[in-house]
């Protein structure tokens, strides 16, 4: 299976999705911001196969860590979260860099299909982040 880094600020969602993929029988390391996160990929020298980040975190948030990571590990690939639409307006343009930003609150299941398609390399269904964002205000 996979080696994945999680940074993520808030300890509930870290421990939930640290469960989850390591129950999925993913080697699982935690990071509780970006700061943290880049320390571990440098030490690690970016033995990982997938960055799942936050984007708003304190220190270093989830565009900074992701800027960094790509370009040290320009193979790493990287997912982002985000429960803020403002902040998956940020990611916009980073498409180069990151495989995809997983909208928070997220289910299980959506969080382990992201995951899935992130490590096998599926293409991402192309949505317009603001259309997405136009959505979700909406509904």
């Amino acid at each position: 299976m996979a080696k994945i880094l999680i940074a993520e600020d808030d300890e509930n969602v870290r421990q939930f999705v640290a469960r989850a993929l390591a129950h999925a029988g993913h080697t699982v390391t935690e990071a509780e911001d970006g700061g943290l996160a880049a320390e571990i990929l440098e030490e690690q020298q970016g033995a990982f196969d997938l960055l799942l980040s936050d984007i708003k975190m304190p220190v270093m948030d989830g565009i900074a860590l992701a800027l960094t990571a790509a370009s040290s590990f320009p193979d790493l690939t990287i997912v982002l979260m985000t429960g803020f639409a403002d902040q998956r307006e940020r990611a916009h343009g980073l498409e180069a860099l990151i495989y995809d930003v997983i909208p928070k609150p997220f289910t299980l299941q959506d969080l382990m299909q992201k995951v899935e398609d992130a490590l096998t390399g599926k293409p991402v269904e192309v949505v317009s982040l603001a259309r997405q964002a136009m959505n979700e205000s909406k509904g």
